[in-house]
């Protein structure tokens, strides 16, 4: 049997059998940046071949880092995060760094159980989504004093710093795009707004700016549907199959979006020529689908990349760390799926 199996694997096997000191081994689990690449491929090979683990429980005792960042959004259904959470989690792995992923289900007391969750496994630091929280979420943070950033929105004034689109922005962009192209006749389409604070901002800022157009939204075109395609496009093929129909569908997201895009069709109707639908996010596969889809994009590689450099480095460094907001414009993405409205 080997010497290996016969006793536990410790640091200073992994250090022997790459033949670096165990200082070296212990700066490539907690500071791999600041070693050459070639160091630690040795180390890392040696790490593999030993079977070595590192017992987390007994370095957080001893006030050692633990090496993960908890990640809490509201669901990992569809990709409305997927995209700003893979960056995040490249970004802040260069630095080391492995996430904790859970979804909270837009339900702001789960999310309290669930942070509670990631401080008792001694997280480093934590990445909320949105701006809006319970109370006691932020009074955890305070108390714990644990780094924080707050991921997808952007707003002044923000509790903890914050990276993210102006939802009130992307909002307004399509809005106005919509009344440029000539449309009064126009339908809402938003996921409920409980627990949300970016569907809310964007329902509330279109509606006043067709309102400020001189447009309102009859209560039987303002659609409240939750995050789902095959909802969206039930809810749409009603919409559209009626006698008296809008001319042009703004929805909450693309998710909704794709789906009133299938409802437009199963109506029998075509899209632009008889119906404009419009998005916000511009996911992927916004742009692949027939006919893609105008929508406004919300940068999320760069938020979770932005978001993961400012997370790691309050954790690596607190004292020095630059807490400021930092703001990802929108972009209005013209595509195929709305057209000036028809005269006459």
């Amino acid at each position: 049997m080997s010497e290996t199996k016969t006793k536990k694997v410790d640091i200073l096997t992994v250090a022997k059998a790459a033949r670096v000191s165990a200082s070296t081994v212990s700066r490539y689990f907690n500071h791999p940046d600041l070693l050459k690449p070639a160091t630690r491929k040795r180390i890392d090979s040696a790490v593999r071949r030993t079977g070595y683990i590192r017992n987390r429980a007994a370095q957080t005792i001893h006030g050692i880092r633990s090496g993960t960042i908890g990640v809490l959004i509201p669901t990992l259904d569809h990709a409305i995060f997927a995209e700003v959470v893979q960056a995040f989690s490249d970004t802040v792995a260069e630095k080391g760094f492995t996430i904790l992923l859970a979804s909270h289900g837009y339900d702001l007391q789960r999310e309290y159980a669930i942070l509670r969750k990631f401080l008792e496994h001694r997280v480093d630091g934590v990445v909320l989504t949105g701006l809006d929280h319970d109370d006691a979420v932020f009074q955890l943070l305070d108390q714990q004093e644990i780094p924080c950033v707050l991921m997808w929105n952007h707003a002044a004034g923000s509790r903890f710093p914050c990276i993210g689109a102006d939802n009130e922005q992307a909002g307004r962009m399509i809005a106005e795009h919509v009344l440029s192209l000539g449309h009064r006749k126009i339908a809402c389409m938003f996921p409920p707004t409980d627990g949300n604070d970016r569907a809310l901002a964007r329902r509330d800022i279109v509606l006043q700016t067709l309102k400020n157009a001189g447009v309102s939204v009859p209560d039987a075109w303002s659609l409240t549907t939750v995050y789902s395609i095959s909802e969206s496009k039930t809810d749409a093929r009603k919409l559209f199959s009626g006698l008296n129909r809008p001319t042009a569908l703004i929805c909450g997201n693309d998710i909704l979006a794709t789906g009133a895009l299938y409802g437009a069709k199963a109506a029998g109707l075509s899209v632009p020529d008889d119906i404009s639908i419009v998005g916000i996010g511009d996911f992927k596969g916004s742009s692949d689908i027939e006919p893609a889809l105008t929508t406004v994009r919300l940068p999320a590689k760069r938020i979770g990349h932005e978001a993961g450099k400012a997370l790691a480095a309050a954790i690596i460094d607190q004292e020095t760390w630059d807490q400021r907001s930092l703001h990802c414009e929108p972009t209005l993405m013209l595509r195929h799926s709305a057209r000036a409205v028809s005269v006459g």
